[in-house]
This record gives C-alpha cells, structure tokens and sequence, in this order.
C-alpha cells in the first residue's frame, strides 16, 4: 500500500523517498465462528511534503487505494481504516 501511495505522490510532484512516507500499520485479530481471523487492518501514513503541495498529497491519499492491489484484493475481506498525518517542509 505505501509503494501505491508512493506512486501517486511522485505522479503529483511530491517527493516519496523513504524519509518521507512511512506507515505505522495495525491489524486486529478476531474469533470468527471458532477461527481466529484479521478482520480489520488499520494503516496510519506520515507524510513530509514541500509546502504548498497539501492538497495534492490529500487528493493522493483519497485515491491510492483504487490502484493499490492490496487493497482491491482484501477489500470485501478485511475492512481498512486509512488515516494520516502530513507535514509540510
């Protein structure tokens, strides 16, 4: 998912080395019927982006997921909470 996300930042101009995107990510593990299974995975992202560039790193993070092959093949799985945090430079 961060090398998706990556993707469309560079697509929109905004730097996406490894000093600039990282995620902290969290997958919760529940009984279902007798069996243990992840039901829900929760990603928060960490942006460094040159000022100015807010709303495309936004626009990005609204986006990604419909490219992102991960998510498109977990989506009626597991659910995803995406969550971020962006700091400007």
């Amino acid at each position: 998912m961060v090398g998706t996300l990556s993707g469309a930042l560079e697509a929109r101009k905004i730097p996406a080395a490894p000093d600039k995107v990282s995620a902290d990510v969290v997958g919760t593990i529940e009984n279902v019927n007798g069996i243990l299974k992840i039901t829900k995975i929760s990603v928060h992202y960490s942006l460094k982006i040159p000022a100015g560039k807010r709303e495309a790193a936004e626009r990005a993070l609204s986006v990604f997921d419909r490219g992102c092959p991960v998510s498109q093949t977990l989506k009626n799985a597991i659910e995803f909470e995406h969550t971020h945090t962006i700091e400007e430079y």
